[in-house]
């Protein structure tokens, strides 16, 4: 006999139809594809594209922005940096305001391959614009930023929701 909990298929289809998780991860990684195979040519992923971009500022940036604009840990960002600097496009050095800290800076190789991959990205942004309707790629950006940028304390309490009072009186038992 078994004591597994059966999870009716209705459910599964609409979690399939309804998951904002699933569908923004669907659509990332399509994203993802387009762009990869449209920047190829320049020699760039598109992480790499958005990491060189965000890099592209007057002042050398530190890491932590950096990873916090591309919503990334520093770790990641070490390791997504590492092809650019073997290719010469980018630079990692000290920050002379703080020894511990680095300071991540485009070279001119770097910059050179930014713009070359530029109006490939133009290019193809306005494809895709053109493929929503009216005002939907505005609409869209701005609802992803609004998801971006929710507090985290908001997303753990919906993520984590508080036992039922009568959950943590049958704990305190």
């Amino acid at each position: 006999m078994s004591n597994s909990i059966e999870i009716p298929f209705s459910t599964t289809l609409m979690v399939r139809d309804t998951c904002l998780c699933l569908h923004v991860q669907r659509a990332a990684r399509a994203l993802a594809r387009l762009f990869d195979d449209a920047l190829r040519p320049a020699g760039l992923t598109n992480g790499q594209f958005s990491l060189m971009m965000s890099l592209n500022r007057p002042e050398p940036p530190p890491m932590g922005p950096v990873a916090a604009l591309l919503a990334m840990d520093q770790t990641t960002l070490t390791a997504a940096l590492k092809p650019l600097q073997r290719k010469g496009w980018v630079a990692v050095m000290e920050n002379p305001r703080d020894r511990r800290g680095r300071l991540l800076s485009l070279t001119a190789d770097g910059k050179a391959a930014l713009a070359k991959a530029l109006p490939i990205w133009e290019k193809t942004h306005a494809l895709l614009d053109g493929r929503l309707s009216d005002g939907g790629s505005a609409r869209l950006r701005q609802d992803l930023q609004a998801l971006s940028s929710m507090p985290a304390e908001t997303l753990k309490a919906v993520a984590s929701p508080r036992p039922s009072r009568h959950n943590r009186r049958a704990r305190a038992e």
